[in-house]
């Protein structure tokens, strides 16, 4: 099967497209015929050898899947040959062909097509977990959403609204405002000088949760929109730098400051995924879909992670890994 693999832990440059083996069928474990796979920051990590998980080299990325079971472990299971599914795997996505167990996958939703599957993965489960689990999201607040451009921020605007919250997009880059305005933000703040009294105005007193994927210089100001009593919720670091924290703010203000890290939290919650893909479900029947902003093949992974690097891809990129 056809395969992307990091050769070299030198950024998207290391990968190179490669004819490998299809995976084995263990006992118990299914094989996926992957269709879509979705372009996130630890896929871009892991060529840089910057991410928690370093497999040795050389391996195959990619962790946001949607496909097609080809074949089920003996004796069967709860999915079927044919049955369209998204997988929960930290690596493989960008070949061909991945081996699984029952317990990474989740029925894709009829309604959605292989590349809105692949667009769900982390960015909305991240999403979910952070304004419902860790945020405990109220139908009527205000949500902020930093780096609304980004993956993370296109799915926090969009889950946002579907719980029923009014969403003030901020956005360091120029020209997305048509695009969140689309997705449901309610109001758009461009990241420039005077950007937190803009949110201030707009909000009366704050925002009741303000979501940072972002990190690095903007936290001290995003703290600062925040309203009284509100949440600010940490999800990532994607400007480099990791800020701290003045505490009077959170104290005075009765801020409550809280993390969501996705992947490290269903490490000890297993049952967590199933959970949240529930929350997927329904909120998928009640209209919500995941955007796709940008659509690559696979011998252009390098470009895309390339793209992502560099702050070419607004929203969701996905890449198209088989047809049908």
């Amino acid at each position: 099967m056809k395969a992307q693999v990091i050769v070299s832990e030198t950024g998207p440059e290391g990968l190179e497209l490669q004819d490998i083996p299809n995976p084995e069928q263990h006992p118990g474990t299914y094989l996926v015929d992957v269709r879509s796979c979705g372009i996130c920051f630890p896929d871009l990590l892991m060529t840089q050898g910057k991410y928690q998980l370093r497999p040795p080299l050389p391996f195959t990325p990619g962790t946001e899947v949607a496909g097609v079971i080809s074949a089920v472990p003996e004796g069967g299971g709860a999915f079927q040959v044919g049955d369209r599914v998204v997988v929960a795997s930290m690596l493989g996505g960008f070949g061909e062909q991945i081996a699984v167990t029952e317990q990474q996958l989740f029925p894709l939703p009829d309604a959605l097509t292989f590349d809105e599957g692949a667009a769900l993965g982390i960015n909305f489960q991240t999403a979910i977990f952070a304004l419902k689990m860790r945020a405990n999201l109220q139908p009527g607040e205000t949500v902020g959403v930093l780096g609304s451009a980004g993956g993370i921020g296109v799915a926090s605007i969009i889950v946002a609204k579907a719980l029923g919250a009014r969403v003030v997009a901020v956005v360091h880059r120029t020209g997305n405002e048509e695009m969140l305005r689309g997705l449901g933000a309610d109001e758009v703040v461009q990241l420039t000088d005077g950007w937190k009294d803009k949110v201030l105005e707009l909000t009366g007193t704050g925002v009741d949760v303000m979501v940072d994927p972002v990190g690095g210089d903007v936290f001290d100001e995003a703290l600062r929109a925040v309203a009284p009593d509100g949440r600010f919720v940490v999800i990532g670091f994607a400007a480099g730098g990791i800020p701290t924290v003045k505490l009077n703010r959170v104290l005075f203000r009765n801020v409550a400051i809280v993390g969501a890290a996705w992947g490290e939290y269903i490490r000890k919650h297993p049952e967590v995924p199933g959970n949240i893909h529930q929350d997927i479900v329904r909120l998928v029947g009640e209209g919500m879909r995941p955007p796709v902003n940008h659509v690559y093949q696979l011998g252009q992974l390098s470009e895309a992670l390339t793209d992502l690097a560099e702050g070419r891809v607004r929203g969701k990129a996905v890449v198209r890994v088989s047809e049908g």
